[in-house]
This record gives structure tokens, C-alpha cells and sequence, in this order.
């Protein structure tokens, strides 16, 4: 787990010159846009459902989920959470997706999603700014790592 905390470190420093130009790279083929597509369309998926079985394969066993407030999960704390419905993903629509292949195992993914969750009696809706890491695990790929942060509120117009 440090290699994988490591690896989103040093990614997040070298990934901002190069976020703008991530979807056009000649490194990103379209089958590897269309296989990390296919896998984040899955995670969300089971994240919503909270179906333990779905989120198990698509979770790597080294997974670091850091929220934007803070807090973070492993792989069994977020699957814990999903499933006894302390958080409750309702909706996330995702608004950009730019890789970048790190490795031929390794992908980055940055972009911008909104996000309608609920905690206990809380909901939020979210704006988020987000890094996230893929890993080819046994030939599949699977979440490795996730942080985001929240973006400002629209200025008020005069």
C-alpha cells in the first residue's frame, strides 16, 4: 500500500502540466480510453448498488480512498461503509476523464465529476476535482487509488 501512496504522490506532482493534454496523448490508445471506461463505469456502478460481490472485483486489495473531507478508506472500510449504508452513493455524473498511461500496468485518471451522496441523515451534493489510480491486477483492472477535492462554488454574479 506505501508503493501505491508512493505512486499517486508522485503522479499528482508531475500530472498538472500535462492534465489538458491527457485525453489527445499519443501514449493513451483508444482501446486503453475505452478498457479504463469500461472498468470506472463498473466501479461507479457498484458503488451505487453497494453490491459487495461488484465492488470486490473491482477494488484493488491495496486500494487508498481518500474523500474530499478527509477521511480515508481501505478496501474493506469503504465496502463496510457502502454496505451498511453510512454512505449511500446516489448519483455521479461524470463530467471529464483524462488518462494518462503511467506504465503498461498502471493508468492515471484526473478529471471532474458531480456527486449526490448521503451520509446518515446528510445529503450533498458535490462538485469534485478528482486523481485516480488503475492497476492491472491479473490481467483485470482495478481501482487503486482515489483522491479528490471539492471545487468552489460559482462566484454569485452582481
Amino acid at each position: 500500500m506505501k508503493s501505491a501512496l508512493k505512486l499517486l504522490v508522485l503522479v499528482s506532482l508531475c500530472l498538472a502540466p500535462f492534465t489538458s493534454r491527457a485525453a489527445s496523448s499519443p501514449a493513451v490508445s483508444n482501446a486503453l480510453v475505452a478498457e479504463i471506461t469500461k472498468a470506472d463505469d463498473a466501479r461507479l456502478a457498484a458503488m451505487t448498488s453497494a453490491n459487495p460481490d461488484q465492488l470486490a472485483a473491482i477494488l484493488s486489495d491495496d486500494l487508498r480512498y481518500s474523500h474530499s473531507n478527509g477521511k480515508v478508506d481501505d478496501k474493506a472500510s469503504l465496502i463496510e461503509s457502502l454496505i451498511a449504508k453510512k454512505t449511500i452513493y446516489e448519483k455521479f455524473d461524470v463530467k471529464q476523464r483524462d488518462l494518462i498511461a503511467a506504465s503498461g500496468d498502471v493508468t492515471v485518471m484526473a478529471g471532474r465529476t458531480l456527486v449526490e451522496v448521503r451520509t446518515g441523515e446528510q445529503k450533498q451534493s458535490l462538485d469534485l476535482s478528482y486523481l485516480a489510480v488503475w492497476r492491472k491486477e491479473n490481467g483485470q483492472w482495478r481501482f487503486l487509488a482515489w483522491q479528490s477535492a471539492r471545487n468552489p462554488a460559482p462566484a454569485a454574479k452582481p
